[in-house]
Order: structure tokens, then sequence, then C-alpha cells
């Protein structure tokens, strides 16, 4: 267990284990650095680096909530590869984490020696952003882990067809904290202001840029089959932009794929080969 300290005075929970190679893994929106406890196991011969962004986790919440934006994150990621002492990295970017991995792409692309999108792109799709809505910020309603992992089986069986009771009792408790009045959100609830003002403020950037600064960089994208966020159409579009691309489809997996599917470990390994 780690801290470092951001050039804003916040407190930053990462953890660095292994030896090989680095891969930075960044969670998905409200997630944190448990959500790769899946993928953990299959990549012990690399140097695994998660963090919890401003808000989420361990991490500190901001005061000042506007800075829950993609930008001031990606400069968190920037303090923590200096902190680290790290020139280099591969980014693994699950949602949230994808995007700032291509804003890395425009910004700071001299930092990234490989990238890989797990189920998102540059177009969201409008489904899979009012989805997210209902649930940001929202205090959860299960008083236990094993009441909230029935929940999570039945929000997600057509996304994720046949996935056990128990894997969700795992998700659950990466997801809520215990507390003597039930569960808890792990993050701090004011995202959710921070995202409804951030889309009142006007159009948001045309990612197709963010996307295409990284032609430069080994570059795979792995979507869930099912997935409501990153739409076919855009999965081609970004081939047909970026020659060098690779990516994977999961069957039976949604946003998000856990990480541990034999597809998504050989499309990881494969970039990783490549960067």
């Amino acid at each position: 267990m780690a801290f470092f300290t951001t050039s804003d005075d916040r407190r930053i929970f990462f953890e660095d284990t292994g030896t090989g190679t680095p891969v930075l893994c960044l969670a998905g929106l409200t997630r944190n650095s448990r959500d790769f406890a899946f993928l953990a196991p299959h990549i012990t011969d690399l140097r695994m680096i998660t963090m919890d962004y401003r808000g989420r986790g361990q991490s500190d919440h901001d005061p000042d909530y506007i800075n829950y934006n993609i930008i001031r994150e990606s400069l968190d990621v920037v303090e923590l590869l200096d902190h680290l002492g790290l020139d280099r990295v591969a980014i693994l970017g699950t949602s949230r984490g994808g995007l700032i991995a291509m804003t890395l792409a425009v910004s700071h692309p001299e930092r990234l020696s490989g990238v890989v999108l797990n189920d998102v792109g540059p177009v969201i799709e409008s489904v899979g952003i009012a989805k997210i809505m209902e649930y940001v910020g929202k205090q959860p309603v299960s008083k236990t882990y094993d009441e909230a992992a029935l929940v999570l089986q039945q929000a997600m069986e057509q996304q994720f067809p046949g996935v056990s009771l128990a894997r969700w009792r795992q998700q659950a408790d990466f997801q809520y904290e215990q507390t003597q009045n039930g569960l808890t959100l792990r993050y701090d609830p004011a995202l959710r202001t921070a995202l409804l003002e951030q889309a009142a403020a006007g159009t948001p950037p045309d990612l197709w840029m963010f996307f295409e600064a990284l032609r430069g960089i080994p570059t795979g994208v792995i979507r869930g089959a099912n997935s409501d966020v990153l739409g076919k159409d855009t999965l081609a579009e970004m081939h047909k932009r970026h020659s060098g691309l690779i990516s994977a489809e999961i069957p039976d997996r949604g946003h998000v794929p856990f990480l541990d599917e034999p597809q998504s470990l050989a499309l990881i390994r494969n970039v990783l080969d490549t960067a």
C-alpha cells in the first residue's frame, strides 16, 4: 500500500508489484484498483501498477469536484509516473482509463509504450451513457455484499450471461464498502455533479482526434460482444483510422470484460510483445 501527493496536494493511492515490463492499469469511471484483481494472477511476470483516481477508492476526495475530469486525472497519471521514475509504460485502460490513455497520447505520447483500451473508444454510445447516469453517485440499496451480488447478477444477466454469483460477490466487494448501516460507494458521490456540470458546459470534444494520436503507438481494443458503450461500427472505424490496431471481441461480456478471459489475455500479451 502506497500513496503519493499530487501537485495540487491530493493524496493518491497506488500499488506497484512485480519486476517485469511496467503496465499501468487504469480503472473505469467509478471503479478502483481492485477492478484488476481478476487480471493480476495472469500477469505475475510483469510490473503491475494500479492507481485510484482522486475521489475513488483510497485516494483523497477532492473538495473541488470539478477536478473529477479526464484532463486532471491524466495529469495525475503523469505525476505518478514521475513519482515512480518511469519514463514510459504500457497502459491498460478500462472505460474511463482508456479515455485517459487517449488523452495522454495527445499530451504526453512519449510516456506511452503501448495501449490497450478495454471496451471504450472515441464514441460512447448514448444508451451506455444513459445507463451509467442511472447509477453514478447513487448509494446502493443493498445492505450486504450478498444482496448486492444478487442485484448485480440480475441487472447484468443480458450482457454477462452465465457469470456466477460468486464472481458478482467479488465484484460487489470491489465496488462497495460495508458499514454498520449497509453498503456505501467506494467513490465520492460528487462525481455525479461533476459529470452533469461538464455535460451542461457545452459540446464535448471530438475524441477521434485523441484516438488518432495513438497511430504511432502499439494499440489494442477489447470489446465485450454485448457492450452498450463501444459499438461495432465505432470499432470498425477505429480500425480504418489506425492501421496497426488489433482487437478482440469477448463473447458473453458487456461493459466491461473482466480481463481474465482467454481472448482478453491474448490481446494484452500481443500488444505488450509489440510494445
